[in-house]
C-alpha cells in the first residue's frame, strides 16, 4: 500500500478487530511516520450516526478550544474578521464563538446544524474568503487526506485544527494508544508532526503547532509560534496577570453577537 501523505512505501503495522467484527489491517508512511488503515469499505456503518456515541468529550472539547482558537484569533489574526468552522457537528463551536464576539459561520455536510442555524455556509452569499477556517477531530476522519485538506485551504490561507499526533517512544498496537478507536471505525488517518509539516510544504504553507493536538496550517510566516506548548503558555499567562495588575486594567472584551443574532434570526422566522 502506498501512503496516502507521500505515495511513497508503507509497512504493514498491525491488524485491529474495527466495529468488532472487521479486521482491518493498518499501515505506517516509512518517510513520515503517518499511520493510515486499508481501503475504509465500513464507513458507512460507521457512521450511522454522525457523532460516535463515544465521544463523550464533545462539549468540554468545544469549551477549550474556543478559548484558545479566541486567544490564536485574538492576538494572530483579524478579530473582526469572517470565520467558518468546518464539519462542525451541531454547530455548538459556532454558537459559542458567536456568543464571543466572532463571526463564525458553520458548514456540516453529515450532521444537522441544531445550534447555529441560520448560520450556516448555506445561509451566506460568500463561500470562500474567510480569514480562518477551523477543523477540530476531522483529520483522522479524511479518506484522502491530500485532496480533501487542499478542499478546506479553498476557503482560508490559515487553518486551525485539531488532531491527537501519534506519539513517540510506545509499541504502536490498537490497544496502546486510545486515539486509535476502533471501536467506532471513524478514525482511518494518524498523523505525526513530519507529516503535517510535510502536508503544509506541499502547499506552501507554514506549519505550528503545540506539540500535541492543536495545529496551524498558514500560509502567514509567523515569527513566533501561534499555538504555543501547554508548560510556555501558562507561563505567558501568569506573567500576563501580573502585568494587568500593574496597570489595573483587563483586556477588552468583544461583545457578544447573541442578542444581535436572536433579533436577526426572529427577523428571518417572521419572512416564513
Amino acid at each position: 500500500m502506498r501512503s496516502k501523505i507521500t505515495g511513497g512505501p508503507t509497512q504493514f503495522l498491525f491488524t485491529a478487530k474495527v466495529l468488532g467484527k472487521y479486521d482491518v489491517k493498518y499501515y505506517q508512511c516509512k518517510q513520515t511516520g503517518f499511520i493510515q488503515t486499508e481501503d475504509p469499505y465500513w464507513l458507512d456503518e460507521a457512521y450511522s450516526s454522525a457523532i460516535a456515541t463515544l465521544d463523550l468529550g464533545l462539549m468540554m472539547r468545544n469549551q477549550n478550544m474556543c478559548k484558545d482558537v479566541e486567544r490564536i484569533i485574538s492576538r494572530d489574526f483579524k478579530a473582526d474578521g469572517r470565520f467558518l468552522d468546518y464539519a462542525g457537528g451541531y454547530g455548538i463551536f459556532t454558537r459559542m464563538m458567536r456568543d464571543r464576539g466572532f463571526d463564525f459561520y458553520h458548514t456540516d455536510k453529515y450532521c444537522q446544524n441544531i445550534f447555529s442555524q441560520h448560520f450556516d455556509l448555506s445561509d451566506i452569499e460568500m463561500k470562500a474568503g474567510f480569514d480562518v477556517l477551523t477543523a477540530f477531530e476531522v483529520f483522522e476522519h479524511l479518506v484522502n487526506p491530500l485532496a480533501e485538506i487542499e478542499h478546506l485551504l479553498s476557503y482560508s490561507d490559515n487553518l486551525i485544527f485539531s488532531t491527537e499526533m501519534v506519539p513517540v517512544g510506545i509499541e504502536l498496537k490498537p490497544e496502546s494508544w486510545w486515539y486509535f478507536v476502533p471501536e467506532i471505525g471513524q478514525h482511518i488517518a494518524f498523523y505525526t508532526e513530519e507529516s503535517l509539516q510535510f502536508i503544509a510544504q506541499k502547499f506552501n504553507c507554514n506549519f505550528y503547532t503545540n506539540g500535541s493536538n492543536l495545529h496551524l496550517i498558514t500560509k502567514r510566516r509567523v515569527d513566533h509560534n501561534p499555538m504555543f506548548k501547554a508548560k510556555r503558555d501558562k507561563f505567558l499567562v501568569r506573567k500576563l496577570k501580573k502585568l494587568l495588575a500593574r496597570l489595573d486594567k483587563q483586556p477588552k472584551a468583544r461583545k457578544p453577537l447573541l442578542d444581535a443574532d436572536i433579533d436577526y434570526v426572529k427577523s428571518r422566522l417572521t419572512l416564513r
